[in-house]
């Protein structure tokens, strides 16, 4: 075989195997590899975790194993605390960059360094032998609670499926394959292998799919994979109506389908739903999948197509590889500490307190061990054993220069700890500046756990307190997996969320720290005030293994602004050392309509004094829908630099689909609206500049009626007033007009419109017959689709 290989080829080869061999190609050898079949020069092909860094375990990838022991591997891998969360702690593993994770990546809100990133990430994979890469993680952070939030980008599609689409480039334009997980609702870590993730039509499309679909039109990645948990009661790695209807007829898809690992429960029904590869290797999967080939359950024809799509990427990442490739890991460490620089948010910055002032002699108290074994990433499969690390407090010291004496306590052990905390508060008064080194428990979240609440560890949050209500001026620098209270933000200086920061963040935040550089990173999440006030927490865990998405389509930002609720900070905050003015926002149109898209454009000022990069963002309200909808929704943004007076023009572009909602009645996307607002902002809640544009609706979409539909809604569609009528002209012997004028009259009855016909014509009316002659208007087309292809 070589890339490329014509229909006939490969037709060729799959008749040269057997049932068995078709079965063992579908189905891992080991834990990260797909069996060969050398004697049809059919090579294997390497995979590893993770988005964010290369793990490659030299005890798993090179020293073979059977199944019981790559089992064993696997759990030892999952089930990992990562002490400190920074050193991958099972077996050996070859150091590789451990770039920013995907909580903090996404708020650089910069398509282009996400690129950058899967270019880094592809030329160690090409050094370690490798040919797919099993990322990017791409789920909605629902809640912050999620234990795999560190390895998500966003609570919004849009800004999730774009950063997906960079990085995913940046891989397969350097000859490696990415695997888009997980597909899909993999919101939570709390029993994922049987929770069910019930989820409503229309939040399933416009939310938890909207990404994946995004991501897939605008990078194509060689692989999906599908999730652990189940949709709607059916196992997600055997829905047909997802891996199927949706993925490849509707959207095209035309890759690989592969499972998360250990993810597939019955072997023929996932091949018959469209999850071709089986990982890893499992003989009683394997018999399972022969013996319904045997019994006929399993046709061959759906075996060779998954057979047909594997080979292809076997094709594809063997043309990919270049052997003998090194890479230049201390470019990369660069590469870590930039993509940290552009991330990294300032949450707070009262009073200018930051930068810190390096040219007065001064004294800083840094407070935390954080500060001297920072956690760079989160624990699980995904963890990667760092090239190095920048300590913060090494890094403090060298930004400091000589004029400032930085000295360190590691603080309280906890919050029974009153002595810790009060011998660091004594220490406090002796400094003119306190950084506090703050973060969440390392015992409670990562994969296979979720977090318990929002809080800081144990001590945290009284010793922040206790140093507020000395007077010092207090900095906190936090590092978390997601969202966290903070019951003391009042009364500190600045605060800069780190999330998990790869092994540059050091540097990165020193350099915030003292003005070396502008941070310009934006939340990619909301930050609650209380965990009470996070959308459809009241439904969360779950129960008797079903989770119900209550919230609907109102996730993150959108429920915070539907329910008028103030978050701690909104979905896009960031602040800078510098100020940005927005100005002369010029829509290319006036009205939209069905297909139409519009050019938005805007002018950028740097209104402050030091160079710096903003973020803006493309916001749409809509006027009086047809459908419920959020106040506003993100559907385009943009990151510029910009030098002090600097102006930048600004274009952005409102696609078709941005205007539309789904519609679960009629199984499609609709467009109906009165209107649009056209909102640009620094984030969801500073907007900056508005304009409107009217709506042109040639159809709305129609409820499909029943005996039971209220008489207010059939009157609503013309076909089924035109039928209706006729027949009671038939029934009382009326005029067509006469008729229509008796159906108005059951308007404002609230009972079905059957009974309501029935008082003016009589009992001879069956039920059966006028259903029948409301599904002749209701048509085939709106008969609706099943819950797993919604």
């Amino acid at each position: 075989m070589t890339f490329g290989s014509s229909d006939k080829v490969l037709s060729a080869v799959l008749a040269s195997l057997s049932d068995q061999d078709k079965i063992e190609l579908l189905n891992g050898d080991g834990l990260w590899r797909t069996k060969a079949n050398y004697d049809l020069n059919i090579p294997e092909i390497v995979m590893t975790d993770g988005a964010h860094g290369v793990r490659y375990s030299i005890t798993q990838m090179e020293n073979g194993g059977d199944e019981r022991g790559s089992l064993r591997d696997f759990l030892a891998i999952v089930n990992q605390t990562a002490q400190g969360r920074g050193n991958a702690t099972v077996g050996l593993t070859r150091p590789a960059t451990c770039f920013p994770n995907g909580n903090l990546l996404g708020c650089s809100w910069d398509v282009d360094l996400a690129r950058d990133l899967g270019a880094a990430l592809a030329a160690e994979c090409q050094h370690f032998g490798i040919h797919l890469l099993l990322g990017p993680g791409i789920n909605i952070r629902r809640t912050p609670l999620a234990g795999r939030s560190y390895e998500y980008y966003s609570e919004d599609p849009v800004l999730t499926g774009d950063l997906a689409a960079g990085f995913i480039d940046g891989l397969q334009e350097n000859g490696v394959g990415a695997a888009l997980k997980h597909f899909a609702c993999n919101n939570s870590e709390i029993e994922r292998t049987t929770m069910s993730s019930d989820v409503e039509p229309r939040a399933l499309r416009e939310i938890y799919l909207a990404g994946f679909e995004r991501a897939i039109r605008k990078s194509r990645p060689w692989t999906v994979m599908s999730s652990y948990n189940r949709i709607n009661g059916e196992q997600a790695s055997a829905s047909p109506g997802l891996l199927t209807a949706i993925l490849r007829d509707e959207w095209g898809y035309d890759g690989v389908v592969l499972s998360d690992w250990h993810g597939i429960k019955d072997r023929p029904a996932s091949l018959l739903a469209g999850n071709d590869l089986d990982m890893p290797e499992s003989r009683r999967r394997r018999e399972d999948a022969l013996a319904a080939i045997a019994d006929g359950t399993l046709p061959r024809h759906v075996v060779d197509r998954s057979v047909v799509r594997v080979l292809r990427l076997i094709e594809k990442a063997k043309a990919g590889e270049r052997p003998g490739s090194t890479c230049d890991f201390e470019r990369h460490h660069l590469l870590a500490r930039r993509a940290a620089l552009e991330s990294i948010v300032l949450l707070k910055n009262h009073e200018a307190a930051l930068p810190l002032d390096t040219a007065s002699p001064s004294e800083i108290l840094v407070v935390g061990r954080e500060a001297l074994e920072p956690s760079i990433q989160g624990s699980g499969s995904a963890t990667t054993n760092p090239t190095r690390v920048d300590g913060p407090l090494e890094e403090i010291v060298r930004h400091a220069g000589q004029n400032v004496r930085v000295r360190h306590l590691e603080g309280p052990l906890d919050a029974d700890d009153r002595a810790g905390i009060e011998a660091t508060v004594a220490a406090a008064l002796e400094a003119d500046s306190v950084i506090v080194f703050a973060g969440t428990p390392s015992d409670g979240d990562g994969e296979a756990s979720d977090r318990r609440d929002l809080r800081l560890a144990s001590g945290q949050d009284p010793l922040i307190t206790r140093l507020v209500e000395s007077g010092r001026r207090v900095v906190v620098v936090l590092t978390m997996p997601d969202a966290v209270e903070m019951p003391w933000i009042d009364g500190v200086h600045a605060v800069l969320a780190s999330f998990f920061p790869g092994q540059g963040g050091g540097q990165a935040i020193a350099a915030i720290l003292f003005g070396e550089a502008n941070p310009s990173g934006k939340l990619s999440v909301t930050f609650p005030r209380k965990l009470g006030d996070v959308p459809g927490i009241h439904s969360y865990p779950g129960e008797n293994g079903r989770h119900a998405y209550s919230e609907g389509i109102f996730v993150g930002y959108r429920s915070y602004d539907l329910r008028e609720i103030e978050p701690l900070f909104p979905f896009g905050h960031g602040l800078s050392f510098t100020r940005f003015e927005y100005e002369d926002l010029v829509l290319d149109a006036e009205e939209v309509g069905a297909g139409r898209s519009v050019n938005v454009s805007l002018t950028v000022r740097n209104a402050g004094t030091r160079e710096g990069r903003e973020i803006v963002q493309l916001y749409l309200a809509p006027h009086r829908p047809g459908l419920r909808r959020p106040p506003r929704e993100l559907k385009g943004f943009a990151k510029v630099a910009l030098e002090p007076g600097q102006t930048c023009r600004v274009e952005l572009r409102l696609e078709p689909r941005d205007f539309l909602h789904f519609d679960a009645a009629s199984g499609g996307w609709c467009l109906d609206a009165e209107g649009f607002r056209v909102e640009v902002g620094a984030s969801s809640r500073d907007i900056r500049l508005t304009r409107t544009l009217r709506c042109i609706v040639d159809s709305r979409p129609r409820r499909r009626l029943t005996t039971d539909t209220q008489p207010k809604y059939l009157l609503e569609n013309p076909q089924a007033v035109a039928a209706v009528s006729k027949l009671l002209s038939t029934r009382l012997a009326i005029s067509e007009d006469e008729a229509v004028r008796v159906l108005e009259l059951t308007r404002t009855w609230f009972l079905g419109v059957h009974q309501a016909l029935s008082w003016y014509i009589g009992d001879d009316l069956s039920v059966d017959e006028f259903q029948a002659l409301l599904d002749r208007v209701n048509g085939d087309a709106h008969d609706a689709p099943s819950e797993s292809a919604r």
